[in-house]
């Protein structure tokens, strides 16, 4: 009977720690304080863009996150960051939530991940006076071949992976990889589809490699504190029903955002 007891104690005790962890959760949180804290690196057109004059962002991911904070019915507050402490500054709660990001195993095992929403693929990008040069992934891979990165993206990583022969330029922001390219310290590098359209767009000196086919299609989403699962649910159950209305239908059509 005593021991019987004690299971049920000890039962009682495990249900009310896990109702005092919902109780604290990162959602009522911002509920509480009326605010959402989206950690965003300003440098991803037309994902997020930051105006240095103003202070100001714009793109896809500012869209969607003011539209969550509105279904919230708090206020949104953008929090500058950079990729290399982008999941960082989810671990030591200097935000909520983060705008896109890929998704990646060496992320998921410190953050947690909401449910995707769009895909990416990777493309490389060169001058166009490369064009008689490049012409497919293996041509990149070479020794005499520089390609550039970005220190904590994806890209970092796929640049090791998908040109083990060439010459790697690891760029730390607020320095770009594709600056490198522009500024002939670099011949190539890669960035997603997305980001791809939007450069050579910018700079009509730039071309998109013509490959036979993109590289490692990847959704992406938002970051979240991985031990929340109260808040994640909830985003979660956000992106479902917004997907469901074709909110993020209209926000890729608005920021011409193409599943190539």
């Amino acid at each position: 009977m005593r021991r019987r007891s004690l299971v049920l104690a000890a039962a009682a005790f495990v249900a009310l720690s896990g109702l005092a962890e919902a109780a604290e959760s990162r959602l009522k949180r911002i509920l509480d304080s009326g605010v959402l804290r989206v950690g965003t690196t300003g440098d991803w057109n037309p994902m997020t863009m930051r105006d240095p004059a103003t202070n100001s962002y714009k793109g896809y991911d500012i869209d969607m996150l003011t539209e969550l904070a509105a279904d919230l019915g708090v206020k949104v507050e953008f929090v500058a960051t950079d990729w290399k402490t982008l999941v960082q500054g989810i671990q030591a709660d200097k935000y909520d939530i983060t705008g896109s990001a890929s998704l990646s195993p060496a992320r998921a095992k410190v953050a947690g991940f909401s449910d995707p929403y769009f895909e990416l693929a990777t493309v490389p990008l060169t001058l166009k006076k490369n064009a008689g040069r490049f012409k497919d992934w293996a041509d990149l891979d070479k020794p005499e071949v520089t390609v550039a990165a970005t220190l904590g993206t994806v890209q970092e990583q796929q640049v090791k992976q998908f040109f083990p022969n060439a010459k790697h330029k690891i760029v730390e922001a607020p320095a770009r990889d594709f600056q490198e390219v522009l500024a002939g310290r670099a011949d190539a590098h890669i960035t997603s589809n997305v980001e791809a359209a939007t450069l050579v767009e910018r700079y009509p000196e730039m071309m998109i490699v013509p490959v036979a086919a993109p590289r490692a299609r990847t959704p992406i989403a938002m970051l979240l504190p991985q031990d929340d699962q109260v808040w994640i649910n909830w985003v979660n159950h956000w992106i479902r029903l917004k997907r469901a209305r074709g909110f993020f239908d209209e926000l890729a059509l608005k920021w011409r955002l193409r599943n190539e």
